[in-house]
């Protein structure tokens, strides 16, 4: 087991995520939170926040908050707008999009500043309503913030658009601001995302430009096509991981649960999927310390709680191997 060093160590947690696997929120959290780790990530979510124009209902964050704080977790706070962690990664409420944004597009702030002017205002009453929690230590604005999302979405924010964005939560406060950014592994992904994001640069080179930590999303391996029977991997588990710049340096999403062709991760009883199985999640921990990151969040924590449940503790082991042996 790999040295953490001063390594935080941390996950995320998913309300919708925990939704699709039928697990209860209450229970799934405090069930994780009582593991010795240090940080969580939790997100403001703008479409649950704003269901309707006018509400402004923070009530499931803030008893995910609350929780946190009673096991004495520090908290790093997504705040959106657009953008967030856990799929489908976009949650702008329906009344300030009256049409999709259009695919192949750049959103811009003169192309769409109605957008814009309302993401401002929602990350500054969200900043407002939690800055007085010490808890917090730092802000996450937007995901992936000017990547476009996979294959279900080619529109994307530009780098302007965000920085205004940034702006504005700056005014709100003055605790450091995170961004993450999908780390490639592999050549076939690389090149995609280079030429995809070709214009601006992609969201690790603007999060170097604009942001106080950059958060590293490292998924080594994962599934591309299924193909009937059979599924097509893109696997850079061997490859070493490449130097991110940036002040401070963390890794927000450290793969610990598979990455298969469905949103939702199968969880076969019988057997561990390829793209993640429990050695997988010590051994994407182990290259990651290479790095020397300020943080490591695991991605996937509410699917060890569905194994868990199906009779299969063995991801949760995983992670209670690292946490007692990564000193």
């Amino acid at each position: 087991m790999a040295a953490r060093g001063e390594c935080r160590i941390g996950i995320s947690f998913r309300p919708r995520q925990v939704e699709a696997f039928g697990l209860e929120g209450r229970s799934t959290l405090e069930q994780l939170l009582a593991y010795p780790f240090d940080l969580i990530r939790l997100a403001a979510y703008w479409d649950r926040i704003e269901p309707r124009d006018g509400a402004f209902d923070t009530a499931e964050l803030d008893w995910q908050l609350e929780a946190a704080e009673r096991a004495g977790k520090q908290v790093i706070l997504g705040v959106g707008a657009v953008k967030n962690f856990g799929y489908p990664e976009v949650y702008v409420p329906k009344h300030h999009l009256d049409r999709p944004l259009k695919e192949g597009s750049l959103v811009t702030p003169e192309s769409h500043p109605a957008l814009l002017a309302a993401a401002k205002g929602f990350i500054s009453r969200v900043v407002g309503t939690y800055a007085s929690r010490p808890s917090i230590i730092a802000w996450q604005l937007e995901h992936e913030a000017v990547d476009p999302l996979g294959v279900e979405h080619s529109w994307r924010l530009s780098e302007a658009f965000v920085r205004s964005e940034l702006d504005a939560l700056r005014q709100a406060d003055q605790r450091p601001v995170l961004m993450n950014g999908f780390l490639p592994m592999s050549p076939v992904v690389a090149l995609n995302q280079r030429w995809s994001t070709r214009d601006q640069g992609d969201s690790l080179a603007v999060a170097a430009r604009l942001a106080d930590i950059v958060g590293v999303d490292y998924y080594p391996r994962h599934a591309l096509v299924r193909l009937g029977p059979r599924t097509l991997y893109v696997d850079g588990s061997r490859s070493v991981i490449p130097r991110v710049s940036g002040k401070r340096v963390m890794f927000s999403e450290g793969q610990a649960e598979p990455w298969e062709t469905d949103t939702t991760p199968p969880s076969p009883s019988q057997n561990f999927l390829f793209s993640c199985g429990p050695e997988q999640i010590i051994r994407n921990f182990n290259a990651a310390m290479a790095a020397r990151p300020e943080a490591y969040l695991f991605w996937g924590a509410e699917y060890w709680i569905l194994r868990k449940q199906s009779g299969d503790p063995s991801y949760l082991q995983a992670f209670e191997r690292i946490l007692s042996e990564a000193s």
